[in-house]
């Protein structure tokens, strides 16, 4: 081989040998910029479930200091829970507030409650009252135990 021949393999095995560097950096960089991403999506979702469970925490205070209605409040607080994916987690803790949410949380709202014929309606409500009344205390006495509820950070 003649040294012009040797020397153009050299160029070519340094140049392929800087690109493949740079395609290295590049990817490293992209690696950086994904993780960088993800533990802000993390960090985002772990500041709106702690304020979820703020929330819970102040509608539980708010039903013992009889600022919201026991069944308004059981459905929020289910619903939260529901959205915390945490429902399953926390029905043992907590299981009255959840006999009656599993009562309520079918029951229409506002104008659909609204469109209900009457007898319905009154049906729902006594669905509703018989089991406001059976699981009251219990549902207050767990609403107490859920203002000091603390979960641990998820990973």
């Amino acid at each position: 081989m003649s040294t012009a021949l040797i020397i153009i393999a050299i160029i070519i095995v340094i140049a392929l040998g800087a690109y493949a560097a740079s395609l290295l950096l590049k990817v490293k960089r992209q690696a950086a910029i994904n993780q960088q991403a993800l533990e802000e999506r993390l960090a985002k979702a772990e500041v709106r479930r702690q304020q979820a469970l703020t929330d819970i925490r102040y509608i539980a205070a708010a039903m013992l200091e009889d600022r919201c209605e026991l069944s308004e409040g059981v459905m929020r607080i289910g619903k939260l829970f529901d959205a915390l994916s945490m429902t399953e987690q926390v029905t043992p803790l907590f299981p009255q507030l959840f006999s009656h949410y599993d009562i309520i949380r079918s029951h229409p709202i506002m104008e659909a409650r609204q469109a209900l014929p009457k007898q319905q309606r009154m049906k729902l409500d006594f669905a509703r009252m018989r089991s406001e009344a059976d699981l009251g205390e219990s549902i207050l006495q767990e609403a107490k135990n859920i203002t000091e509820f603390e979960q641990a950070p998820t990973h």
